[in-house]
């Protein structure tokens, strides 16, 4: 089939864009044909790249790459409006270049408009996913949600990456779209933790980490993440906690470690692209990774990462967690804003080689199950299937996609978007 996904921020620095990345590279490797428009030059093997080059970039919350970037929730109605032509005009030459079957919505915000458009140009039927952070954004600002109400609407399916995000879902834009509303959560490329001695070497001497405990947090550094819950917990944990990481909150965890001297805390950073096994190696070193959240997170992707590299979590009981933890049985759940249980679970892991032995082998079998790219991979497929166009209806909309017979067309010539065919 041929597949394309609309996608609004880059390709990497968060959770959505791992599993765009790792959904579509596994759909590659299906034989399938597929193409991205996102705000991204960046280039994954085997895919076809739309770049948007949109007026200004804008976040949900924060992007660890767009650290000066307006929050859309921010952005003046001529903003957006400047945005959201950027990506219409990109996305309707490249549908009209690519001829996809089926289009991919990465996020209920901003795009799904742009997704409707195409379905009334060219007639390309659309599936939506939620990863959560957008509805938090809608349940702020809410000029799109006319639009997005119809968007949702006509798409055949929407999916949501957990049980909590799907809920939400649901609650937001009614109950009549359960019919066609599924949960299909991310996932993690098991070849991708292997413990490399060498690279786990490299982060040892860099970081001063040789023979120590290590406590691991990887993500956005924002309130929602709740890190400085951990970076108080840190003074009763004994061992090292390594932050992954940048964001908005990064200058206030400094300053907060610095004043209260706190001398076991190392603050890495954002690991850049071109660094990504470094990353993976994080996970791999550390013996406890604490996910501290203060928000219902939607999926928390990072949580599966530590538990495929076989590393014992502890995360707070909020949200779609719930779908992947289990207390006690593959990790261990704690109350939010709760620094000194945080250090006490730490330290019972930490102090009992066997119990995160035990802990780390139920988690990596839970993933193994339920959270491979080829399995969730195979559910989308399922779900493409459903909607690919005979021969002939797909030769009669390719032939129909010619501007001089677009009445159409002619209308976005007009408005100053050019199309090429």
């Amino acid at each position: 089939m041929r597949i394309m996904f609309l996608y609004m921020f880059p390709l990497w620095g968060n959770g959505s864009a791992s599993f765009l990345r790792a959904l579509s590279s596994e759909l590659v490797e299906r034989s399938h044909d597929i193409a991205i428009v996102a705000p991204d030059k960046r280039i994954l093997p085997g895919i076809k790249h739309y770049v948007v080059s949109p007026p200004q970039m804008g976040v949900f919350v924060g992007h660890p790459e767009l650290p000066k970037a307006k929050r859309f929730d921010e952005m003046s109605g001529k903003e957006l409006g400047e945005i959201y032509t950027s990506y219409l005009k990109t996305t309707v030459n490249a549908v009209a270049d690519f001829n996809p079957e089926i289009i991919h919505v990465f996020h209920t915000a901003f795009l799904p408009g742009i997704a409707r458009v195409i379905k009334i140009l060219f007639g390309i039927k659309y599936i939506i996913t939620t990863h959560g952070s957008d509805l938090s954004y809608l349940a702020k600002d809410r000029r799109f949600m006319g639009l997005i109400n119809d968007a949702n609407k006509v798409a055949r399916f929407i999916t949501a990456n957990s049980d909590f995000t799907r809920k939400w879902y649901l609650d937001m834009f009614g109950l009549d779209q359960r019919h066609k509303s599924t949960v299909i959560m991310g996932g993690v490329n098991l070849e991708d933790y292997k413990k490399d001695p060498a690279e786990i070497e490299i982060i040892n001497n860099k970081y001063g980490l040789k023979g120590k405990r290590v406590v691991l947090f990887t993500g956005r550094l924002t309130k929602n993440k709740g890190v400085d819950f951990l970076v108080r917990a840190a003074s009763s944990i004994k061992g090292t906690v390594v932050i992954v990481g940048d964001g908005p909150e990064r200058k206030n965890l400094e300053d907060e470690i610095k004043e209260n001297k706190i001398n076991n805390v190392v603050m890495v950073g954002y690991i850049n692209t071109g660094d990504q096994r470094l990353f993976h190696a994080f996970y791999e070193r550390t013996d406890v990774f604490v996910s501290p959240s203060v928000w219902d997170e939607p999926l928390g992707l990072t949580i599966l990462e530590a538990m495929a590299a076989g590393a014992p979590v502890v995360a707070t009981r909020r949200g779609g967690v719930l779908s992947s933890i289990q207390d006690k049985v593959n990790g261990f759940l704690v109350k939010p804003r709760n620094s000194r249980e945080i250090a006490e679970v730490v330290n019972i892991l930490l102090a009992d080689d066997r119990l995160r032995k035990k802990i780390s082998s139920a988690a990596y079998k839970t993933v193994v199950e339920r959270f491979t790219w080829e399995r969730i991979a195979g559910q989308f497929e399922n779900i493409y299937k459903q909607f690919k166009y005979s021969t002939s209806e797909y030769l009669a909309r390719v032939k129909g996609m010619n501007p001089q017979l677009s009445e159409q067309m002619r209308s976005l010539r007009k408005l100053g978007i050019s199309v090429n065919i």
